[in-house]
């Protein structure tokens, strides 16, 4: 009787197996069904970048060549603030702040 019994629980279980794996089956190709029925259309969002002018010969820098002389055109140097915004200083990015945002000095004990 144990031998009817575990071959009918083995039946059932392959059966439910096999009917899981069916739906899995059917529902990947109707997934792919979709897919295949979508039109995609890629638009381009930006026109295409155009190269900008060529620049005048004289403004290009010299070429250089492997193993051979350094380029003749002097490198650029970094900017120095004038005399005046050196005498003036860094501004403050933000305002002081009002009287009421100020906490009073903290007491010694």
């Amino acid at each position: 009787m144990s031998s009817d019994g575990g071959k009918r629980t083995l039946r059932n279980d392959l059966f439910l197996a096999s009917l899981l794996v069916a739906a899995g089956l059917v529902l990947a190709g109707m997934s792919l069904i979709e897919l295949a029925k979508i039109n995609v259309r890629t638009a381009q969002a930006v026109q295409p970048l155009k190269s900008s002018p060529a620049a005048a010969p004289d403004t290009a820098p010299a070429e250089s060549k492997p193993g051979g002389e350094r380029p003749t055109t002097p490198a650029p140097e970094p900017a120095r603030p004038d005399a005046q915004a050196q005498k003036e200083g860094v501004k403050p990015a933000l305002p002081p702040a009002p009287a009421e945002k100020i906490a009073p000095p903290i007491q010694q004990k």
